[in-house]
């Protein structure tokens, strides 16, 4: 048989440079490119406050971790959260015709009867059991003309 090996840690990612990840690497990225646009477009005190405001933004979507899970990942989540109805009640009329409670009167009034199964007592399970247990090694406590005992229902 072959052997393979199992990747480990397969949830860690990997670092291009230093301690850093392609994907912080991609976000702090684009988020100087968007300084570099402020920059031209803005005047210096303008720049100033929206750089921190950049940086701090980036970094946050970049370096921070919650429950170990990379924080757009929890903003996606809360945003899902905050979108979603407080209360969810169930309603079971919702999309019942009349047609539709016709149709369940009537199944309720033709109820099928079903032939009722042996009921086996506990010995007799027990037994059974042992016949299958033994593949058929054992055979049972037979009757004089050779079929198994079965004891009767009160």
């Amino acid at each position: 048989m072959q052997q393979f090996t199992v990747p480990q840690f397969i949830d860690v990612e990997d670092k291009i440079i230093g301690p850093v990840t392609a994907r912080q690497f991609i976000i702090m990225l684009s988020g100087f490119l968007l300084m570099a646009i402020c920059y031209k477009i803005f005047d210096f005190s303008l720049f100033v406050m929206a750089g921190i405001l950049i940086i701090l933004t980036f970094g946050t979507f970049a370096f921070v971790k919650i429950n170990g899970r990379p924080f757009h990942f929890f903003t996606l989540n809360l945003i899902q959260t905050l979108k979603r109805t407080r209360l969810r009640a169930w309603n079971h009329l919702l999309g019942k015709t009349e047609a539709d409670y016709e149709i369940e009167e009537d199944r309720q009034t033709k109820q099928i009867s079903l032939p009722l199964a042996r009921r086996y007592s506990a010995s007799r399970l027990a037994e059974l059991s042992l016949i299958v247990d033994t593949k058929g090694a054992y055979k049972g406590e037979a009757d004089d003309i050779g079929v198994i005992n079965m004891p009767r229902e009160k």
